[in-house]
C-alpha cells in the first residue's frame, strides 16, 4: 500500500520516483491529499527533500492563452513573489499539477517548440509540455492528480511515470477526519459514534466527500440539539445531499439534460443490481448514452481493461451502496416519452422489486431501504428544488400495502398481528414520516425480534416506530443484544489531534446512558399503551435497571415485565422494586 507520505520514497530497487500520477474519482480526496502534502512540507514533517513545491491548479490555469513558466509559478507564490528563476535551477523542486483533466486539450507538441527558458512566453500548451517533458528544470519532480478519463492523453506526454490510485479513507483516517472537522472532541465523538452505528453510512465515508457530507449534516443537527439520539437525517437524505454536491460540479448542463442523464444512469444501476453486476464495459456505457465527459466521471470510476487499452475501459460506481441508491432512484424518477417508448428498457415495477426482496433477493435490502427514503415528501421537494430532478410519489401506496401485507402473512390470528422483521423499522425510519409509519403499523399489536445484535442505528429506527405506534401492546426481544459503544478491546482508529479540549465530563455523561436507554425513552413517550415487555436472554446488566425502574414508575399500563438470563445483581433488583412501589 502506498501512502501520501511514501509517494517519493525509494522503491525496492532503490529507484526514487521522479514522476508520480495520482489517479482517483471525483470526491476521493486528490486535492485534499495535495493540500495536506503542502502543509506537511511547510511544517517540515514530510517531503523535506524538496526545497520548493509549486502547486498549479489546472482548472484555474486552463483559460490562460500565453504564459511563461516563471509567470505560471509566480501564481503559486504568496504575493506572487517567486524566487529568481536562475536561483531555482540549483534547487530540488516538486511541481504539482492538480486536476489535470480540467485542461481539456491535447498536450502533444513538437520537441523543437518547447522551451528551456523559464522566462520565455509561449502558448499554455507548450509551456505545460515544457514542464512535463522537463525541457525546463530537468532535475525537477512531478506529481499529477487526475481523474481516470485523462490517463490516455497524459500517458502520451510522460516518461518513466509511476501510477498510484487513491482509494479513499481508511478506518483510521475516517475517525481522524471527524476529529479534525468538529471544534470539540465531544462533538466529534458523538458524530463518529452515530456514523459508526450506521454500517451503510460508515462504509460510504470511505469517500472523503461523503465524510464531509456526513460531518456537515451532523454539525447542523448538533447545532439544534445536544445529541444525535433523535437525529432524523437518514442514509437517503445524506446521499441526496451528496448528490447535490456532485451536481455543483456539472457545469452548464441544463436541468432537462441532467434529468435524462440521471434516468440513464439509474437504469444502468438497476440493471446491474438485478444481474449482480458491478462492472460495466465501455460499449454498454455508450449504448446507453452515458458517455458524457462532463457528467460520467462524477458517478463512475473508469479503469483500463485488463485485456489492454484497445479493448476499451471498464466502469464501476464509486461505491456499491451508491449503485444501490441510484438503482432505487430508477423506480421513482419521473419518465419522459423517450424512456416510455424504449421497449428494451428495464420495467419500473416497484411491486416486482418488493416481492423479489420478500421471497428470495435479500441482497436488495438497501435498494428497498433507499426506495422508502426517496419517496418521502422531504426527498421529493429536495430533489426538485436543489438537484433539479422530479421524483414521483405514486409508488407510496404500493409500498404501504406491501409493508402491511408481508407481516399479515406470517402472523397467527390467535396471537394478534406482529412485526417480526427488523428491516420494517428501517424502511419506516428511512422515510421518516410519522403519518406513513402510523398507517403502516395500524392493526399490528406486537413486536417479536429474536437473536439480533441491535446497533445504535437499529435502536434509533426501532424507537422512531415505537413512538408512532399507538396500538403496540407487547414487545418481545429474545436473545437480542443492545450495542452502543465500541466492542470491548476495540481501539480507536486514530488518536484525537493534540491541543484540543477533551470535555471529559460531557463525554462521560453521553456515554453513561445504559444500553436500553433509547428503547425505554421511546416507551415513555406519551400515548404508549404497552402492556407486556419481554427482554429474554438479552444480557442486561445492573446499569439497565434504573431505566427499567423509571419505565415501571411512569408507565401505568405496563402489567408484565419479563427479564430472563440477565446479570442484574442485587442492586439492580432493588432498583426494580423501587420502580414497582411508585404509583
Amino acid at each position: 500500500t502506498v501512502t501520501a507520505q511514501t509517494l517519493f520514497k525509494p522503491e525496492e530497487d532503490g529507484q526514487i520516483p521522479q514522476v508520480v500520477v495520482l489517479v482517483g474519482a471525483p470526491g476521493m480526496g486528490k486535492t485534499m491529499t495535495v493540500r495536506k502534502m503542502m502543509v506537511e512540507w511547510v511544517e517540515g514533517t514530510c517531503y523535506t527533500q524538496f526545497d520548493y513545491i509549486f502547486c498549479i491548479d489546472c482548472k484555474d490555469t486552463a483559460f490562460t492563452k500565453e504564459v511563461s513558466v516563471a509567470d505560471l509559478l509566480s501564481k503559486c507564490c504568496p504575493h506572487r513573489q517567486m524566487p529568481a528563476a536562475k536561483f531555482l535551477g540549483d534547487q530540488k523542486i516538486l511541481f504539482i499539477f492538480d486536476g489535470f483533466e480540467a485542461l481539456g486539450f491535447s498536450l502533444v507538441q513538437p520537441e523543437d517548440e518547447m522551451s528551456s527558458d523559464p522566462m520565455e512566453v509561449k502558448p499554455l500548451q507548450t509551456t505545460l509540455m515544457s514542464l512535463l517533458k522537463k525541457t525546463v528544470f530537468p532535475e525537477s519532480s512531478l506529481l499529477i492528480t487526475t481523474r481516470p478519463t485523462a490517463l490516455q492523453s497524459l500517458g502520451r506526454c510522460l516518461e518513466g511515470e509511476y501510477y498510484a490510485e487513491i482509494l479513499g479513507f481508511s478506518a483510521a483516517m475516517r475517525e481522524k477526519y471527524f476529529h479534525r472537522y468538529f471544534e470539540t472532541d465531544n462533538k466529534a465523538n458523538m458524530a463518529f459514534r452515530f456514523t459508526r452505528g450506521n454500517e451503510i453510512l460508515y462504509s460510504l465515508c470511505i469517500i472523503p466527500i461523503m465524510s464531509w457530507t456526513v460531518c456537515t449534516i451532523l454539525e447542523q443537527e448538533l447545532y439544534k440539539k445536544k445529541n444525535l439520539d433523535e437525529c432524523s437525517k437518514a442514509t437517503t437524505q445524506m446521499s441526496m445531499f451528496y448528490l447535490s454536491r456532485l451536481m455543483m460540479c456539472r457545469g452548464g448542463n441544463n436541468p432537462q439534460d441532467l434529468q435524462r442523464f440521471l434516468r440513464k444512469l439509474c437504469s444502468l444501476a438497476a440493471d446491474g443490481i438485478w444481474k449482480h453486476k458491478v462492472l460495466f464495459e465501455e460499449k454498454e456505457i455508450k449504448d446507453r448514452g452515458l458517455d458524457q465527459p462532463d457528467l460520467l466521471p462524477l458517478f463512475l470510476n473508469e479503469k483500463i481493461s485488463k485485456k489492454g487499452i484497445n479493448h476499451g475501459s471498464i466502469y464501476s460506481f464509486t461505491h456499491l451502496h451508491l449503485q444501490e441508491f441510484f438503482a432505487a432512484m430508477f423506480y421513482v424518477l419521473e419518465d419522459d416519452e423517450e424512456q416510455v417508448n424504449n421497449l428494451g428498457a428495464l420495467a419500473k415495477n416497484v411491486n416486482m422489486l418488493l416481492e423479489s426482496y420478500s421471497k428470495s433477493r435479500k441482497d436488495l435490502n438497501l435498494t428497498v431501504r433507499f426506495l422508502f427514503g426517496l419517496v418521502s415528501q422531504k426527498s421529493i421537494e429536495y430533489a426538485d428544488e436543489i438537484i433539479g430532478c422530479r421524483i414521483s410519489p405514486r409508488a407510496r401506496e404500493d409500498m404501504l400495502r406491501w409493508l402491511q401485507g408481508r407481516h399479515r402473512d406470517v402472523s397467527h390470528s390467535s396471537q394478534g398481528l406482529k412485526v417480526s422483521e427488523l428491516d420494517t423499522f428501517h424502511f419506516l425510519f428511512e422515510m421518516n414520516e410519522k403519518s406513513f409509519a402510523q398507517s403502516a403499523l395500524d392493526g399490528f399489536i406486537d413486536i417479536d425480534l429474536q437473536d439480533i445484535k441491535l446497533t445504535l442505528y437499529d435502536q434509533m429506527a426501532l424507537s422512531f416506530c415505537i413512538k408512532q405506534w399507538a396500538g403496540l401492546g407487547c414487545i418481545t426481544l429474545q436473545g437480542c443484544s443492545f450495542h452502543q459503544q465500541q466492542d470491548p478491546g476495540e481501539q480507536p482508529a486514530a488518536s484525537p489531534p493534540r491541543g484540543r479540549p477533551h470535555a471529559p465530563a460531557e463525554r462521560r455523561q453521553e456515554e453513561l446512558h445504559p444500553p436500553i436507554y433509547l428503547l425505554c425513552r421511546a416507551l415513555r413517550h406519551p400515548g404508549s399503551h404497552l402492556q407486556v415487555l419481554r427482554l429474554q436472554w438479552c444480557g442486561l446488566s445492573e446499569s439497565c435497571c434504573a431505566e427499567l425502574a423509571a419505565l415501571l414508575a411512569e408507565h401505568p399500563s405496563l402489567a408484565r415485565l419479563e427479564l430472563g438470563d440477565g446479570t442484574l445483581g442485587d442492586g439492580g433488583v432493588r432498583l426494580l422494586c423501587e420502580g414497582l412501589r411508585r404509583p
